[in-house]
């Protein structure tokens, strides 16, 4: 059994179906997928039904993003956020104004069980975006932070690769697990891009939502499947660029 992590998919779902079959995913196989599932291309409806489907059929471990939040507060309230539709809203909105609205209580659904962050057995951390407690993800104060901090990412990227975990000087909040797979924050939105590493965090998002592609990494091999680029499959659409 492999375990596989996901990139941010942002409504890609003809690309995450390529990715799938590029990997030769089978129903053995952990499917870790980091979060930010909407926002961004004209699938979104199309993206979740899709993960609601396989998790049917596979082990797979959702975690909640920041853009999933988004959506799940408009499908819950209306209200408009002008900067969620700035920022891929406006496609996710459109797909589900043109979705039978029975597709929105399943997504309600589906939203309100993401995780915050998972923990496997090896000591792998999983979330989308970071933490600021220095004694780890059990005792951060505010939840949003699992799914909006840019800082863990700013300061693993920050260190110098020669400085030993052991040193009085590592970051304490990274002590604590074998390595951290986080997304959120795109490697790079212009151009191509792979998988990265600062300290004992890897960066997996490699900008499907802009001119990038669609990233699944096996956590403990390091090998690394890609879509195509995203927007190659939604020709006319902007996506979030």
């Amino acid at each position: 059994m492999r375990t596989l992590v996901i990139g941010d998919v942002h409504s890609g779902l003809r690309a995450l179906e390529q990715l799938l079959e590029r990997a030769n995913v089978c129903t053995k196989d952990h499917l870790i997928f980091l979060g930010d599932y909407v926002d961004g291309w004209s699938t979104a409806v199309e993206t979740v039904d899709f993960l609601i489907s396989l998790n049917k059929t596979h082990n797979c471990t959702f975690i909640r993003g920041n853009h999933d939040e988004l959506c799940r507060q408009w499908l819950m309230t209306k209200e408009e956020n002008p900067q969620w539709l700035a920022h891929g809203g406006t496609a996710t909105r459109d797909s589900y104004l043109h979705a039978q609205r029975k597709n929105w209580d399943s997504h309600l659904e589906f939203y309100a069980g993401l995780q915050n962050y998972f923990l496997d057995q090896d000591n792998r951390l999983y979330l989308h975006a970071g933490y600021t407690n220095l004694k780890g993800v059990e005792f951060e104060y505010f939840d949003q932070l699992f799914y909006w901090d840019r800082t863990l990412w700013e300061l693993a990227r920050a260190l110098d690769p020669q400085l030993n975990p052991l040193d009085s000087n590592f970051p304490k909040r990274l002590i604590h697990y074998k390595e951290i797979f986080i997304g959120h924050t795109p490697i790079s939105k212009k151009t191509t891009a792979v998988p990265k590493k600062g300290a004992n965090v890897w960066n997996i998002d490699t900008g499907a939502a802009f001119k990038g592609q669609l990233t699944l990494m096996d956590v403990e091999t390091k090998e690394f499947w890609q879509s195509d680029l995203v927007h190659t499959f939604y020709p006319g659409e902007n996506g979030r660029n």
